[in-house]
């Protein structure tokens, strides 16, 4: 989750591509660039061990959009696809 934030905060779609899910993939991102990523606060997990094959991460990531301060704070499914961790998908809680 956290090399996923970082990533968006300085827009490496190359590295949010190779760790989205094949079934849930965009076929591009595009970035906003009135939308800048600052700060991200995990709030809790679930699974995502070593012997796991799906977890959760339930975070706040912190934003100013548009001169704005802002948030998402979502709750990510990941799973493991070839070996690697991978995003799936999430649900937005407020």
């Amino acid at each position: 989750m956290r090399s996923r934030f970082s990533a968006f905060a300085v827009r490496n779609d190359a590295y949010l591509l190779r760790s989205w899910h094949s079934t849930t993939r965009p076929p591009r991102i595009e970035f906003d660039p009135e939308l800048r990523w600052e700060r991200l606060e995990i709030l809790a997990t679930t699974g995502g061990g070593v012997f796991h094959t799906e977890g959760t991460v339930e975070f706040r990531a912190y934003c100013v959009d548009r001169g704005r301060a802002g948030h998402l704070h979502e709750r990510s499914r990941f799973v493991r696809e070839d070996g690697a961790w991978v995003y799936r998908d999430g649900e937005a809680t407020g």
